[in-house]
């Protein structure tokens, strides 16, 4: 038993590796972004990293060889719409409020998902958890008024985004992961790549902004994503959860290290509390018959 144990260990450290790296990346392009929004503002940037991560992906997936049937493409373009509106909602919230805060705000979103598909009554510890830190966050308290109302708007926006892209990424039942991603981003990209050109316009296409974005869309899409698929095949969904909980945490350090935000004590403890009732939410998540 304890050779089995320390075997599985093993196996899920590499991927546990590949989740934290794929964190670091995506919090490290999300600090990179909020940089370039005074250049070409949060929805030029949205359309830099939707766009270049589109082409990215049809180039290497080369998803065509394998077209959807029509149930599938028609959540697909749910899936890759609430994608660009997700991106366009947070990189607006970025630009308003700490990436720490908007991230911690945003995870509400998978939590809900984790939490509706439940019938436990200890769930509803994990919902209160998160309330908690919820009302610490939003601008409702002296401590926490500084915040900008529209920024935490749009935070919970990209939240109820994140559990709707779940929810219809999970309908694409046909499709290879990497295909489901390459046309879900492709479907993003014609949703959020016109708003940013309407906010920006021919300075996106400058040498300068297209590098930029070039680089937001690696360390922000492409290989996060490209990541997360390789760990998920190694690791139960439970797992998975309780490392991506941390995201967070890693955002708003990312936030500190490149961009010197800095957050409160009571924020912090905030993040805390939402953090503890993402990874409590996945580590109960289908226990049901334990």
């Amino acid at each position: 038993m304890t050779h089995a144990g320390g075997a599985g260990g093993v196996r899920a450290f590499g991927p546990g590796l590949a989740i934290l790296a794929s964190m670091v990346s995506v919090n490290a392009g999300a600090a990179w972004a909020k940089g370039l929004f005074p250049l070409a503002g949060s929805a030029g940037v949205t359309a830099l990293r939707v766009g270049l991560a589109a082409l990215m992906l049809m180039l290497v997936v080369r998803p065509w060889r394998t077209l959807p049937n029509k149930q599938d493409a028609c959540n697909l373009a749910v899936y890759g719409v609430m994608l660009g509106l997700m991106n366009l909602l947070i990189y607006g919230a970025f630009a308003r409020i700490p990436i720490g805060i908007a991230v911690a705000i945003e995870v509400t979103g998978p939590l809900a998902v984790v939490i509706m598909s439940s019938r436990r009554a200890r769930d509803f510890a994990w919902v209160a958890c998160a309330a908690l830190g919820l009302a610490l966050l939003l601008p409702l308290e002296e401590g926490s008024k500084g915040l900008d109302p529209l920024g935490v708007a749009y935070a919970l926006g990209a939240a109820f985004c994140w559990a709707m892209y779940i929810v219809f990424g999970k309908r694409v039942s046909s499709l290879k992961g990497t295909e489901a991603v390459a046309w879900g981003m492709l479907a993003a990209s014609l949703f959020a790549v016109p708003v940013g050109v309407a906010q920006a316009g021919a300075l996106l296409f400058t040498p300068a902004m297209l590098a930029g974005g070039f680089l937001v869309a690696l360390l922000s899409s492409a290989i996060p994503y490209t990541l997360e698929m390789m760990a998920l095949a190694r690791l139960p969904r439970r797992v998975f959860g309780i490392l991506v909980s941390a995201g967070p945490a890693l955002a708003a350090l990312a936030g500190f290290l490149m961009l010197g935000e800095r957050l409160t004590g009571l924020q912090w403890g905030a993040i805390f509390l939402v953090i503890l009732a993402s990874a409590g939410a996945a580590a109960t998540a289908g226990r049901g018959g334990e």
